[in-house]
């Protein structure tokens, strides 16, 4: 069960880099979407540029702290699990704070990630699963 969990929590993370390319407008996540740009929080004050690279640095953010998650799983260290906490929020707000405000195409914008992280709190905060022996 270990191993499963680290990988999911890797993998999850790597959905974040891909976040990323996103922002940065390496590659579309798919055709036609904007995000981050049309933030409800952010356009008011920034431009769609600069939004962008703070989409892509919070998103690398997020992508590091289920990475060093996973990671510490798998090397048995304590540390995992406030650092798998810490990301699911810090990236849960994050795509809160980069959503358009409109429901239309909602998992693309990180709606799936947001449930994604919910689930892992839920699991982690309420039932405190799982528990490593370590």
């Amino acid at each position: 069960m270990r191993f499963v969990i680290a990988v999911f929590l890797i993998l999850h993370g790597i959905v974040y880099l891909l976040y990323f390319g996103q922002s940065m407008k390496l590659f579309e996540l798919r055709q036609g979407l904007l995000w981050p740009e049309g933030s409800w929080a952010f356009s008011p004050i920034f431009s769609d540029g600069t939004i962008r690279l703070l989409g892509g640095i919070f998103c690398i953010i997020g992508a590091a702290g289920f990475l060093f998650g996973g990671i510490g799983i798998f090397a048995s260290q304590l540390w995992w699990r406030p650092i798998v906490m810490t990301a699911a929020v810090f990236s849960s707000v994050i795509f809160l704070l980069t959503w358009s405000g409109g429901m239309q195409n909602f998992g693309d914008k990180g709606g799936i990630g947001i449930l994604i992280n919910i689930a892992i709190l839920v699991s982690l905060l309420i039932f405190h699963w799982p528990d490593f022996e370590f």
